[in-house]
């Protein structure tokens, strides 16, 4: 009888490795959701996984995904996970910061880890003071813009009742475009039925563009250009599209306003 060689059985992960696998990769997810660079994203997962002993971690990064792979003693995990955007917070993104260095200095466990990522939650001011300190910006724009004061007070009555309909439709998870679009229509107009008033008829139109300058996305477009520099061209080509298509938004809305109620334009 011819004797038959049997190959041993492929190594398979340990747990631990898959739990770390699974931190690493929620760390990454975690920060793409909230706004950060993907160079960022890429480290941070990396020294989280070597921190909790593993070998090596290789991440790839899209605009809609995170694959991210761990090595350690020969043996090699992969996993995935679909990113969804959950707007810009800081806060979240230095509360992982301040988690990966504290399992760096050996502070904190895999449990541990698992445990402070899962109670991170986002910081959100209330919505009344957002709405004051957005109309307060885009009014001093307008005055240091050489608007005057009455048509710094037009910029602050109409940034803040669009920054209270954007609030408004993200609450009802609107699409970011349509958002965009008829949050620019609501400042636009206002703006522009103010102007006409007899009392705020000599005020500049600067008022005009002031108002909608909460709609600048001017977060994504620093990290598309910096995620194109650091080599991460495709996900800051991605941002930078959607960066593009929320001023292209912004513009209809605005020029939707201007015909509808036949506003003049900016000067």
């Amino acid at each position: 009888m011819q004797a038959v060689s049997l190959s041993p059985p492929p190594a398979t992960a340990h747990p631990q490795q898959r739990e770390i696998t699974r931190l690493c990769i929620q760390c990454a997810l975690m920060l793409l959701q909230h706004g950060a660079e993907s160079m960022l994203v890429e480290q941070l997962a990396a020294r989280l996984g070597i921190a909790l002993g593993m070998d090596a971690v290789e991440s790839a990064i899209s605009a809609n995904a995170v694959v991210l792979t761990t090595l350690s003693n020969g043996h090699c995990l992969t996993t995935t996970r679909r990113n969804s955007d959950r707007g810009i917070n800081m806060h979240v993104v230095t509360e992982v910061q301040h988690c990966v260095i504290l399992a760096e200095h050996k502070l904190l466990q895999s449990d541990d880890v698992a445990k402070r990522l899962a109670n991170i939650r986002p910081l959100r001011y209330p919505r009344w003071l957002v709405v004051l300190m957005v109309a307060c910006s885009c009014a001093c724009f307008c005055r240091l813009n050489g608007g005057g004061w009455s048509a710094a007070a037009v910029t602050f009555v109409a940034s803040g009742a669009a920054m209270a309909v954007r609030q408004w439709l993200t609450a009802r998870q609107m699409n970011p475009l349509i958002n965009f679009c008829l949050t620019a229509f609501v400042a636009t107009a206002i703006a522009g039925l103010l102007l006409r008033l007899e009392v705020l008829h000599t005020a500049s139109g600067v008022a005009m563009a002031a108002s909608v300058l909460l709609l600048v996305p001017g977060f994504p477009l620093i990290n598309a250009v910096a995620d194109m520099f650091k080599g991460h061209v495709n996900t800051g080509l991605a941002r930078w599209a959607m960066a593009s298509l929320l001023t292209l938004a912004t513009c209809i809305g605005m020029v939707m306003a201007m015909a509808l109620f036949d506003l003049p334009g900016w000067s």
